[in-house]
């Protein structure tokens, strides 16, 4: 089994669709996390059940186990583990300066502006009476300011990988069998994490691990499960019930903004919304999964489209993903402030919204940079240097 694995690995290795999808989860999240934003109408959300952190869950647990399965097969458990955690410190570390750096931004603004509303907007209450508390409980993963859930789901997540990728790599029909009962439990017994100062997760990870877990074991499968999978894309009739299924998702969708249409009958609207994000509604993961299964017939991975120069920017923020979504978080706060403090108009959300995306795009491509010249050597230009004073002194 080990040496098929080796092969798939080293097959999908550099895998751009995973650059391209996550690159749109996180232009997705900066346009999602823009209270009031018109420009968000046109992201996942507002098309079908799933969203953008679906995405952003499934593709993370994909390039996951990419990364790492192939060095747990080649240097075992402990290695593996040891990078694993290292990776997740980096996640914790940067949820941690910008759980700081937030919270006390919106604390300034909201005193400063005499905006005492945005405290609340965002989830920070405790920071103006209890502070130190609310930072205590932040540094915990127990409080949850506005738009910082999907980083702390993701440290949980990565937390527990290790074990995960082991059971993965041996037994991954059992892992996969444990990962939905999980599922099914955490949502029949109401399983969540408590948070800060009341309530629980917003992201429940008793339910979304399904969706990492997924994302690993697509990344994991041999040549036999790639086969069937193409076969089951062959068949006509598969692919339009997918179809039918998104297009079902987007009528639902459509009629819970618009209830006085009458699109769809009262009881289905009643029963499919509102979607229930929190614990991963069955019928988001359904929804998530057809369109993942007909992205890939659609777009393989020898994809011509990848060496347009319109996608480059996308794929760049996919690249340096923890970097975009960080900035995306700040960008969001500030986009939201311009549009309740200038003029209600379809220009300004635009505007914003393009200032944001393209504020993201340098990050992402200044860390690139940034990344390039410390792996760049330094002895050759100190020999250069050393070179040019000999023959200086020479003449």
């Amino acid at each position: 089994m080990y040496p098929s694995m080796k092969a798939e690995f080293a097959a999908r290795d550099g895998d751009l669709r995973l650059c391209l999808l996550l690159g749109i989860a996180a232009w997705f999240l900066f346009l999602d996390h823009v209270p009031h934003n018109a420009v968000s109408l046109l992201t996942m959300r507002n098309f079908g059940f799933s969203g953008a952190a679906d995405l952003f869950v499934f593709v993370g647990g994909y390039t996951a186990a990419i990364l790492y399965g192939k060095m747990m097969l080649e240097r075992g458990f402990v290695v593996s583990a040891t990078r694993i955690f290292k990776r997740l410190w980096q996640l914790y570390a940067a949820y941690v300066v910008l759980f700081v750096i937030y919270i006390e931004l919106i604390g300034y603004v909201a005193r400063r502006s005499r905006a005492p509303e945005l405290i609340a907007e965002f989830n920070v209450t405790g920071i103006v009476d209890h502070a130190i508390r609310t930072l205590i409980h932040g540094l915990l993963l127990q409080a949850k300011p506005l738009n910082l859930d999907v980083l702390q789901l993701l440290i949980v997540l990565m937390a527990f990988f290790p074990i995960v990728l082991f059971g993965m790599t041996r037994r991954p029909n059992l892992t996969v069998a444990g990962s939905i009962g999980l599922y099914v439990a955490s949502r029949l017994l109401d399983w969540n994490l408590s948070s800060f100062p009341d309530g629980r997760w917003s992201l429940n990870p008793f339910c979304w691990q399904l969706l990492f877990v997924l994302g690993a074991c697509f990344a994991l499968g041999g040549a036999r499960q790639v086969h069937a999978v193409r076969t089951l894309q062959g068949f006509t009739i598969l692919r339009a019930a997918a179809w039918l299924y998104l297009l079902f998702a987007l009528v639902v969708t459509v009629a819970g903004k618009f209830p006085q249409a009458g699109i769809v009958p009262d009881f289905l609207r009643d029963t499919l919304l509102p979607n229930d994000k929190g614990n991963l509604a069955p019928y988001r993961v359904l929804h998530f999964l057809a369109l993942a299964f007909l992205f890939t017939y659609v777009v393989p991975r020898s994809w011509r489209g990848f060496r347009w120069q319109a996608l480059q920017p996308v794929m760049k923020c996919g690249q340096e993903w923890l970097a975009v979504f960080c900035a995306g978080v700040f960008l969001s706060f500030a986009a939201h402030l311009v549009l309740i403090t200038g003029p209600d108009s379809l220009a300004l959300h635009v505007l914003v919204s393009f200032a944001g995306i393209s504020i993201m795009t340098g990050v992402a491509y200044y860390v690139s940079w940034s990344k390039r010249q410390d792996h760049k050597p330094a002895f050759r230009t100190q020999a250069m240097r050393g070179l040019s004073e000999e023959g200086r002194f020479a003449k």
